[in-house]
């Protein structure tokens, strides 16, 4: 067809529906972790602890420009560095260094349940299920990693970069590049706080810094 004669309302139309399908990719975690583009905004500033509010047990402290969580494995409650907002469809980048105990980044969360907070993980820990996720207070392990892939995307006594993505039920995770988990047309929570893990029972010490929201997608 000349592309002189082709319909302008079919054209638009066909922009449109591409335009739609490159978000969808991009959110529903069909391309890697490396292949994000638009502007970040900081969820955290770096200084304060403004937005985010402490739950529970353990000691929250900023240190170099990272939030620094402790816990002794005597305090059997759980601790929580929570959002004060809420979110739905996200992606969401931040570094972690887990050094000590079982940590995770949360989201879609409701502050309800014996833990302190109910819904999805994104598991932290100083090992190879690092990137899985976990439903706290619900299924418990929906995705876990392979070792082989686990021990390939984690870094120990490093600096990692975990990204995560979610819209709507589908969800994925990568560990400094390397997809570790991913769902599909997940049932649960839509829409909730993120926030950040001290595990009960465990010696915990956990820094955080650079976490980020896609604001703006292509």
């Amino acid at each position: 067809m000349n592309l002189g004669q082709m319909n302008p309302l079919r054209t638009w139309l066909s922009v449109l529906a591409i335009s739609s399908l490159l978000t969808t990719l991009v959110f529903c975690g069909m391309t890697s972790a490396q292949e994000f583009r638009g502007k970040w905004k900081p969820l955290w500033d770096g200084k304060t602890f403004t937005g985010w509010h402490p739950i529970g047990v353990g000691q929250w402290t900023i240190e170099d420009g990272a939030i620094v969580g402790r816990k002794k494995a005597d305090e059997k409650e759980y601790g929580h560095l929570v959002s004060d907002k809420r979110f739905g469809d996200f992606v969401v980048r931040l570094k972690f260094k887990a050094l000590q105990g079982n940590s995770g980044f949360y989201f879609r969360v409701e502050k309800a349940g014996f833990s302190g907070v109910t819904g999805f993980q994104a598991e932290i820990e100083p090992g190879p299920l690092t990137g899985g996720l976990y439903e706290t207070n619900g299924r418990g392990w929906v995705v876990k990693p392979s070792p082989e892939i686990g021990q390939k995307a984690f870094k120990p006594n490093d600096w990692n970069e975990m990204i995560v993505a979610a819209k709507g039920g589908d969800i994925t995770v990568w560990v400094n590049g390397i997809k570790t988990a991913e769902i599909k047309n997940d049932p649960g929570r839509r829409e909730g706080h993120f926030a950040l893990q001290l595990h009960g029972g465990n010696d915990m010490l956990v820094m955080f810094k650079d976490i980020e929201i896609l604001e703006e997608t292509p």
